[in-house]
């Protein structure tokens, strides 16, 4: 990154901004290292932070997935949020692949709490707010598996509950933390209007209908708008994201 370049330039799809981008690596309970990165803002100390949990790797979800990937690579300098991504186990990225194989959303109970864990305890710098964010699977993940005391909530893309039973809604609602669902229009798996009575069990979910998306949130217009609908839960004094940045920001 130049520190003389001057102006402002529009944040596209494949933007880079600049930030503090660690590779790290999650030690599990049955004894498996699983890989990932953690973004953080270059400048300050984070304000909020999410732990990520990717969609499914035996469809081709990783930590790379593209609105987890974008969030790592814009949130620390425009929100001022820390991003922690990582491979569930079996899972394999240009980071890595991580131990193990894929389980079907049951072993991979001790990777969420492996990342919960690796956040809560990290110190330089703490790590604050932290909140899950999954995506499809991920959001299997987050309500089968993530209900921690360490975690202020979680904010769910496209969830499909295709694992989740009564009784993880039910372990969440008594749970009390706040649960956020955007839910796509023409989702795949789960539209809004199913989406509201299947999540009726757990009494705090706010159900957020996406008016013309669909499953995979793509093309940069949706990018925003789930990125904006994420900060305005964890970091809602941040307000609307920028779609320019001053040109001095941008690293790609």
């Amino acid at each position: 990154m130049s520190g003389t370049r001057s102006g402002t330039e529009q944040i596209r799809s494949n933007t880079v901004l600049a930030a503090r981008r660690d590779e790290i690596e999650l030690h599990t309970a049955d004894g498996l290292t699983l890989v990932g990165e953690l973004a953080l803002p270059a400048d300050r100390e984070p304000v909020a932070t999410l732990v990520t949990l990717h969609p499914l790797p035996t469809e081709g979800g990783f930590m790379d997935s593209h609105v987890l990937k974008k969030a790592s690579l814009r949130l620390p300098a425009l929100a001022g949020v820390a991003v922690l991504r990582f491979n569930t186990r079996g899972t394999s990225s240009p980071r890595g692949t991580s131990e193990g194989r894929f389980e079907e959303g049951d072993g991979e109970r001790f990777d969420v709490a492996a990342a919960i864990e690796f956040a809560e305890f990290h110190e330089q710098p703490p790590l604050p707010h932290r909140w899950l964010l999954g995506w499809s699977f991920g959001t299997d993940l987050a309500l089968m598996h993530g209900a921690d005391p360490s975690i202020e909530g979680a904010i769910l893309l496209s969830p499909p509950l295709r694992k989740v039973q009564t009784e993880h809604l039910t372990r969440w609602s008594e749970f009390g933390r706040p649960v956020t669902a955007l839910v796509p229009e023409h989702d795949d798996f789960l539209q809004p209007e199913e989406a509201a009575e299947r999540f009726a069990p757990l009494r705090q979910a706010r159900v957020v209908g996406v008016d013309s998306c669909k499953h995979l949130w793509v093309g940069e217009k949706m990018v925003r708008r789930a990125l904006n609908e994420i900060v305005a839960v964890v970091a809602p004094e941040v307000g609307e994201l920028p779609t320019e940045v001053a040109a001095d920001l941008v690293v790609e």
